[in-house]
């Protein structure tokens, strides 16, 4: 299997495809998100590599998930080796580090975080998910409630439930793995 090229991944492709079935043009993207049009066309064109927090404004705009357009970088592999030197598809400048763990379409999604998160922002998945921090330290906010985790301390969110969660300590490192939001649950476990 070949290695990546020093750049990693591309997430352009996967935007343009998700655009344009919605029907939207790049004008319209660029309204949804607050970003800028020439950005926007640069980052389909695999010319500039959005940050996590880009890259998340852009999936609000298209009404998927930043897992979601990571995933569709790249194609599925029945087996998959991702080595611990390989790039993320995002901008490399970024000081919060995103890196899938999982390439392509799945039916489970595994993310690395590395350094700051934005503890503003709120998920929920339409399924289950598992936290662990690998480095570091992490506040999770969930059903009212926060927990504080430290290095090789996990969490577990049921899917449909609302979170939020940012690292506390310089140097964290939180693995995300999670069953991909395409897959029908079989039932709802606190019923």
């Amino acid at each position: 299997m070949a290695d990546e090229d020093a750049g990693g991944p591309r997430v352009g492709a996967g935007i343009r495809r998700r655009r344009r079935s919605l029907d939207l043009t790049l004008a319209d993207v660029a309204a949804r998100s607050g970003l800028s049009s020439p950005f926007l066309s640069q980052i389909e064109n695999d010319r500039a590599r959005p940050s996590m927090r880009s890259l998340q404004r852009v999936a609000d705009a298209l009404g998927t998930t930043a897992v979601q357009l990571l995933a569709s970088a790249e194609p599925p592999r029945t087996v998959d080796l991702v080595r611990a030197k390989e790039a993320s598809a995002l901008d490399p400048s970024d000081e919060a580090r995103v890196r899938p763990l999982v390439r392509g379409h799945h039916q489970l999604h595994a993310l690395e975080f590395t350094g700051d998160h934005d503890g503003t922002r709120e998920f929920r998945h339409r399924n289950d998910e598992l936290m662990y921090v690998a480095d570091g330290a992490a506040e999770v906010e969930a059903e009212g409630r926060s927990y504080r985790l430290v290095r090789g301390d996990t969490l577990y969110l049921t899917g449909g439930v609302a979170h939020r969660w940012r690292a506390t300590a310089p140097g964290t490192r939180v693995l995300l793995v999670a069953v991909a939001d395409h897959i029908e649950a079989t039932g709802d476990p606190r019923a």
